[in-house]
């Protein structure tokens, strides 16, 4: 599996004059300088559109997400392909927009907002400890009555347990 290349500034812009300048077909000069003919489509797209400017590495871009429904529903409308809709909106990659189209799909309007990176920095203060009722003493028929519904629930536990070990013998011979 080949690694991904990076050109640098200078290579993408000499590739770029050598198509303009020495007027050669971007086939021919991607494969005199053996760059892959689709970047080089897209690098003179990025130039005619935005100069040399285009061809700047950008790190990280932050899109809002009313630009992100836009570049998706101008693709719709207009039926834009992924490499035309990076030259139009100056997005560095097609993934993005494929990202973005199926966070659309997925979760609509709603998943185009960013969201945080990375895990939070603490537990939120949100979740509060449930706080015991104030009891009062209880009367002594209460206490007898909590008393004899325990035990009624440990008898039928008890009596489940057997069954259990019953069904269990009988299974092994």
């Amino acid at each position: 599996m080949n690694k991904r290349n990076k050109y640098d500034y200078k290579f993408r812009l000499q590739c770029v004059e050598a198509v303009i300048k020495d007027n050669c077909s971007i086939r021919t000069v991607a494969q005199k300088k053996g760059v892959n003919i689709t970047n080089l489509r897209l690098w003179y797209r990025f130039y005619e559109r935005y100069g040399k400017d285009g061809l700047k590495e950008r790190k990280y871009q932050f899109y809002t997400p009313s630009f992100k429904l836009m570049v998706l529903q101008s693709i719709e409308k207009e039926f834009l392909s992924l490499r035309g809709a990076c030259a139009r909106f100056n997005i560095p990659s097609e993934s993005t927009i494929i990202k973005w189209k199926k966070v659309y799909e997925i979760e609509g309007v709603a998943g185009l907002n960013s969201k945080p990176k990375g895990r939070p920095a603490k537990m939120s203060n949100s979740i509060k400890p449930i706080a015991k009722k104030a009891q009062k003493p209880l009367t002594r028929e209460e206490e007898l009555l909590k008393e004899n519904e325990y035990l009624r629930a440990e008898n039928d536990l008890l009596k489940k347990l057997q069954a259990l070990v019953q069904a269990d013998k009988k299974r092994k011979p």
